[in-house]
Order: structure tokens, then sequence, then C-alpha cells
């Protein structure tokens, strides 16, 4: 084939994006004699899009050099911090301080004012927001944005707006930066960014959204991008992240088969390319065979999330109490807290946020009613302050759950109750099947047995429909003990007769060489098998039904 028919063969199939082939053509005709410089942008945009990150780079070093060899330094200049940007992307710092330093000489021998500084900034704004300094990097997003808006430069509008947007959401001001990422994303949507970078701001706004539990924009910008891929067939990297992100929508609206193969999809597209990509993966799929009580698949998951940099937190936790390990998933989630940040950013890490409802639900495992009331505080009050529809369903989630536990029964229905609501709301059937277990057991105390078996057949439709099997089974003890009418077992028994004698917990636990945890989740037990809320309640029915 002739190099100009290859080169124009790659140019036309770059200008329908169908990246594969404009990669192909555009390859051939460089190995038969150089691309000019703009070819050779097109060259490194398709390499990137199809999954060849080191050869773009590599293109992408050359074209800089090449629009120097040309005197065009503000080409020249442009790619510069490009590179910088991409290797900040990639995670290699040096790399990119090193092309950032370069970029900022050529630019010193410059005299004119234009868009490219902007991408100066950008760089900037990325390190100072890595460095902790978000005032600095929110200053030099705003001046991004300035030359964008100045000289017209769609893509550096896009960068500029995002990194406001992220810098203002980690000083706590949500309702502001989640705005910039909306008017980042217009851009986006317009069809007026870059290829490549219309990816990465799709999945860093994506991303920001879950870390800061704004589910139901996430769940808008996923559908976005998975039409945005689905135009776009041959693309590599973002359609990896697309199918992480869809197995997450999927999950939470109750389709997990299909988040599973979702996931399992993005595992093969990524593999040897991206790891922090591929542990998200590895994770997800952890956290549905869990679900689904597939706990060896799900361990293995988990590991393997962990070997490609993943943090497997709280779900190997939340594994380790369906398989009976309570002692040690308590150990292992109050670690993951105590390293955790205060309130979730976009630049990774895990939250105290998301890891305080599971915190709570093993915590009420181990008997620790103190301690759980004590996260569940902490949780109500970063809801307060992010103010998102699922914190509201998880805080009044976990704050039911305490109170039950607590003995709080009218407290807790109430709790609960707004819980459904607003797990309805946002159309997550298991978390609402969830709370209608509590509820049941909250009715099961009030002595309403008819609303709580209805609430009992709701979940368990529920968990079936899922093949939820571990709550399934746990629900089915809990029907099966509310129907035998008071089966307690040898040690309820022994904790009931000294409750019944008028003995404390602190009395009770050293008679018996048990914790006072192990004699409050007795307790619990006891009061959910005899179906009453209090001590003198459950002597009462001790003595009635001769159980003592």
């Amino acid at each position: 084939m002739a190099h100009t028919d290859a080169v124009d063969q790659g140019r036309s199939a770059f200008a329908r994006r169908q990246w594969r082939t404009a990669y192909a053509r555009l390859s051939a005709a460089d190995r038969d004699a150089s691309l000019d410089p703009t070819d050779l942008e097109r060259l490194a945009t398709a390499a990137y899009l199809v999954g060849q990150d080191d050869h773009a780079v590599t293109l992408w070093a050359r074209v800089h050099h090449d629009w120097i060899d040309r005197s065009d330094l503000e080409r020249a200049v442009y790619w510069g911090y490009w590179l910088s940007i991409v290797q900040l992307v990639r995670g290699e710092p040096a790399q990119a301080t090193g092309w950032l330093a370069r970029a900022r000489r050529l630019d010193s021998a410059r005299h004119e004012v234009s868009a490219v500084q902007g991408y100066g900034e950008v760089v900037g704004g990325l390190l100072a927001m890595g460095s902790g300094d978000l005032a600095g990097a929110a200053a030099r997003f705003a001046a991004a944005v300035v030359l964008a808006e100045r000289f017209d430069d769609s893509d550096l509008l896009a960068l500029g707006l995002l990194g406001q947007g992220q810098a203002l959401i980690m000083q706590h001001e949500l309702a502001e930066g989640t705005a910039r990422l909306d008017e980042a994303m217009l851009g986006i949507t317009a069809g007026k960014v870059s290829p490549v970078l219309a990816g990465i701001v799709y999945c860093a706004v994506i991303l920001t959204c879950q870390r800061t539990f704004d589910l139901a924009r996430a769940h808008e910008w996923t559908r976005q991008l998975d039409v945005w891929c689905a135009a776009q067939p041959d693309l590599t990297p973002f359609r990896g992240e697309c199918l992480v992100h869809r197995s997450q929508v999927l999950q939470a609206r109750g389709d997990w088969s299909g988040a599973l193969d979702e996931a399992a999809k993005a595992r093969d597209h990524l593999a040897a390319r991206s790891e922090v990509v591929v542990g998200r993966a590895c994770y997800q799929q952890g956290e549905l065979h869990r679900l689904r009580g597939e706990f060896d698949a799900a361990e293995q998951m988990f590991r393997d999330a962990d070997r490609y940099g993943c943090e497997p937190q709280p779900g190997i936790s939340l594994l380790r109490l369906a398989t009976g390990e309570v002692d040690g998933a308590a150990a292992a989630i109050r670690r993951a807290v105590d390293a955790a940040v205060d309130v979730p950013g976009p630049t990774g890490g895990l939250s105290r946020p998301r890891l305080l409802g599971p915190l709570i639900e093993i915590l009420l495992a181990l008997g620790d009613a103190t301690g759980a009331r004590k996260a569940a505080d902490e949780l109500a009050a970063i809801s307060a302050k992010l103010n998102t529809p699922y914190l509201a369903a998880a805080s009044a989630h976990s704050s039911g759950a305490v109170l039950l536990a607590e003995g709080e029964t009218q407290a807790a229905q109430a709790c609960l109750r707004e819980a459904w609501m607003l797990w309805q709301q946002l159309e997550m059937p298991y978390e609402s099947a969830c709370v209608r277990v509590l509820l049941g057991q909250v009715c099961r105390r009030l002595d309403d047995r008819e609303t709580a078996r209805m609430h009992f057949d709701a979940a368990r439709a529920v968990f079936q429909r899922l093949d939820a099997a571990p709550a399934l089974a746990q629900l089915e003890r809990l029907a099966s003990d509310a129907e035998s009418d008071g089966a307690l077992t040898q040690r309820e028994r022994e904790v009931l007769a000294l409750v019944a004698a008028g003995q404390s917990n602190r009395r009770i636990a050293a008679a018996l060489a048990i914790s006072e945890h192990t004699v409050a989740r007795h307790l619990s037990n006891i009061f959910d098998k005899l179906g009453v809320n209090s001590r003198t309640a459950a002597t009462t029915y001790a003595h009635t039904h001769k159980l003592i």
C-alpha cells in the first residue's frame, strides 16, 4: 500500500472514530515514512484509545520534538504539558514533573499569551491538589478556566472545571463542586471535547460522584458513558472503566447476575493494562460473590483486588462476618476505619462514611452496642454534613439497627421506616429488603406478628430473586425462631435465668465466663425469639412459659 493511501485511509478512519483501523493504517504509513506532526498526533490518539498506552506516550514525545524542529513552540509546549498530565494520570510523578519543567522552559521563550499556558496551570493544580494545597489548586484551575474561555478551548475548559470541582469537593463545598463537574460534562455531551480527554473526564466525574455518595448523578453519567463507549467499539481504556461503573449500577438496581458479568468483562478487558481498574473489577466481583454466598470465590476476588492495589474493605470484613469469624471481622474493619479519611474526596482512598455502616453491622453482631452507637452517631453527623440521599438512607438504616439492639423499639421503627422509604426512592431493592427484616423484628417485639410476617415475606421474595443466599438463610432463622415461640439455646436459657434473677450484664458475664459483649448479643437474640423488648418482659415471658 502506498504511503499516501495509508495516510488517507488512516485519516478517514480517525474521522469516523474507527480507532483500530486508524491505528493500523497510520502505523503502517509511519513505518514506511515518518508521519508529519499532525498525523503523528492522530496516530498517538488512536494508539491510546486502543489500549497501546506506552506507544502513545512515545508518539506524543515524538510529536513534541517534531514541533520543536519545525520551530512551532506553542504546539511543542502544549504537548509537553499534555505529557505531564498523562504521566500524572499514569502514576509517574517524576516523569510528569520533568515534562512540566521542559514545557515551562520552552514556554518562557514565548512572548504571547495563549490557551497553552492553561494546560500548565492544570498540571500545577493537579500537583497542588496531590500535596494537599487545595487553595493553591483551586487558584490554578480557576486560571485555566479563564484562559479556556478567553481562547475558546473546550478541552482546557473541561479540564479546568473538573479540577475546580474536585478541589471544591475536597474543601467540603459539595454543592458548588458538583456544579463545576456538571458544567465540565456539558462540553463532553455536546461532542466538543477530544476523545482522550472526554474519556478521562467521564471517568473522573463518575468516580468523584461515587466517592461523595451522589449515586443518582453517578448513575446518570454512567449511562452517558455507556452510550459514548458503545458508539466507539474499538475503545479500550474507558470501555473497561465503563464496565466497572455499569456493574455497580446494576448491583444497586438489583441485577446481580448482570453486574457480575460486567465486572468479569471489565477484568478481562483491562488485563495487563490498568492494574487500578482491574483491582476495582476484582473487588466488585468479590462483593457480588459474597452477597450470593459464594464465599470461596469472594475470598479469591478480594485477595486479587488487594494484589492489584485495591483495598478489599469493607467487603472482606463482611465476608469474615458471614462465615462466623466475628472477632476477625471486627479487628479488620476497625483497622480500616482508623486509617480512613473523615470525608470522601475524588482522589481515591477509603472514606469513613463508606466503612461506618459495615462497622456498625459487625459491632452489633459482636454485641458491642456502645461501639455501634458511637459509629452510628458519627455516620449521622457526616450524613447531615454531606446531605446526600444515599448517606441519609444508610444512616437511618444503621441508627435503626442500633436502636433495636438497645431495646428502643419505637424509635427504631421510626428510623427504619425512614430508611425503607429512602432505599425505595433510590431503587435499591437489597438494602430495602434488609431494612424490612429489621422492621419485621421491630413488629415482632411490638407483638404485631402479622405485620412482621408481611415484612419477612416481602424481604424473602427479594432475597430469592437476587440469589442472596446468606441474607435468605438469616431471614429463615429469624422466621423459624419467631414461630418456635421461644426455642432458646441452652446458653440463652442460662442468660435468661440470670436476667430473671436480677443480675446485670457484668455479673452475668462473670458468672458464665463470657464477655459483656457476648451477654448483650445473647440478650438481643432472646428478645427477638421471645418477641419482647425489655428485661422485665423477658422475665415475665420466661416465668409464664416455664422456660426457667
